[in-house]
């Protein structure tokens, strides 16, 4: 029965995945924690994805504040430099 609560470590950053995103289930966070007893490196990897994700998080709601519009002689310019890349390779 022990094995169960034994997990490897490609089924630890699954999970971990999961939890970032509220989807892990309750015995499947005990799982994870208890391979972060046995394995560093998922715990490494754990503490690095939750990063990763405030980082996006907090960038991506600070994004939705800008407008990134270009303007309509923008937009000209940059089909007009398009085309001509497209016949200097033609």
């Amino acid at each position: 029965m022990a094995h169960k609560f034994f997990i490897s470590c490609d089924e630890a950053t699954t999970i971990c995945d999961k939890s970032q995103y509220k989807e892990a289930s309750f015995f499947e966070i005990i799982q994870l924690k208890l391979h972060f007893i046995f394995c560093k490196v998922c715990a490494i990897y754990s503490k690095q994805n939750n990063f990763l994700t405030k980082l996006y998080r907090s960038k991506a709601s600070d994004c939705k504040k800008h407008s990134f519009c270009i303007s309509t002689e923008e937009k000209q310019a940059l089909k007009e430099s398009l085309e001509k890349a497209k016949k200097e390779l033609l």
